[in-house]
């Protein structure tokens, strides 16, 4: 993994698959701060378009991704009451997708 200088803060950047990745961890908690940057990456994923990508992903490439946790969160994304971390995620569906989540910080590919 290597680091960027992005308008004066550092932001994680690895290259997967000959792919170039950002982390949007490290993007939000130099805008409001390590406190609110889980706060942020929660609200994002909390909405059901945003899970389906990573999702289906994962049901095309790893074999053991749980799609029963999945379809939980799949169908639960969107309602008022829905939050899910990037941790709960990884555990509840055995997700393999660097594009998503890695080291529990989430990525976004450069070139999306």
């Amino acid at each position: 993994m290597a680091k960027i200088t992005v308008q004066n803060t550092r932001i994680t950047a690895l290259q997967w698959e000959e792919q170039d990745y950002i982390s949007l961890t490290d993007m939000t908690s130099a805008k409001d701060g390590d406190s609110r940057s889980a706060d942020i990456i929660k609200n994002r994923i909390r909405n059901r378009h945003t899970i389906e990508f990573p999702g289906t992903w994962e049901v095309i490439r790893n074999p053991d991704f749980k799609v029963a946790g999945f379809d939980h969160f799949r169908k639960s994304a969107g309602l008022p009451s829905f939050v899910l971390s990037a941790s709960e995620w990884i555990e509840r569906t055995n997700a393999i997708d660097r594009a998503c989540c890695e080291k529990r910080a989430i990525w976004r590919n450069v070139c999306s």
